[in-house]
């Protein structure tokens, strides 16, 4: 399990104010999704490479908030992205999921139903 990118890469297109041992922790995690997820769907290097960066951008952006917009008045903070699980949650996570052409990213982001049969009652 050997990243394919760096943090300063990484960093090309998330601002943080991370050191690059921070992000590369987060680069870990992203490794091992794309490698447990990706490894084997035919994908080339470099998409693989790609998808890694903007996954690694969602881990960073899931800890370090990015703020769209900030006031002074009543102290609000807009941040980007919304607060949902996996990696709809923001912008990076769903680029991410947007170069998966094979639709294993997404499917790790829906959500498990559960169906149980009721035998009617007579």
């Amino acid at each position: 399990m050997t990243a394919r990118v760096t943090a300063t890469e990484v960093k090309q297109i998330i601002e943080t104010d991370f050191a690059d041992t921070i992000v590369d922790a987060f680069i870990a995690g992203a490794t091992a999704l794309v490698d447990d997820a990706l490894i084997s769907s035919g994908l080339s290097t470099a998409l693989m490479k790609e998808i890694e960066r903007w996954v690694s951008a969602h881990l960073v952006a899931n800890r370090e908030r990015q703020i769209k917009k900030a006031g002074a008045g009543s102290a609000s903070v807009e941040y980007i992205g919304v607060f949902e699980m996996g990696l709809n949650g923001t912008q990076y996570g769903q680029t991410a999921m947007a170069l998966d052409t094979t639709g294993a990213l997404a499917s790790l982001s829906l959500k498990k139903a559960y169906l149980r049969a009721v035998p009617k009652a007579d």
